[in-house]
């Protein structure tokens, strides 16, 4: 079964940016054979010294509701209960997209996250 799965990336090869510091993800649809591109989902970066704006973090995690998973570099108690909230789980990352999405490969909905 496929999921699809969010990166935070500035460059497009590296999972390497700050949840709330994100100006788009890169989302992929993986499964067991390996991944594939989707989109690139553009939004509102919303971490700043003062929480951000609540409607930016709001909008960002509602984006992502259609994903099973969302890698980034970190991320703030705050989004990561809404995203749980919404069955979409928080995997901390500093690898290549490439080795990051392949060991999600064979990750279920309803198993535990491979990280």
């Amino acid at each position: 079964m496929a999921i699809k799965v969010a990166v935070a990336s500035s460059d497009g090869k590296l999972v390497n940016q700050h949840f709330g510091h994100a100006r788009r993800f890169l989302i992929f649809e993986v499964d067991g054979q390996g991944y594939r591109f989707i989109e690139d989902r553009p939004v509102v970066p919303h971490c700043s010294c003062d929480g951000g704006p609540p409607p930016a973090v709001k909008t960002a995690v509602e984006s992502l509701s259609d994903c099973r998973a969302v890698l980034v570099t970190m991320i703030g108690y705050g989004p990561q209960e809404k995203l749980a909230a919404q069955g979409v789980r928080s995997i901390i990352s500093h690898d290549l997209i490439s080795d990051a999405l392949m060991g999600l490969g064979d990750w279920q909905d309803d198993s535990p996250s491979p990280y």
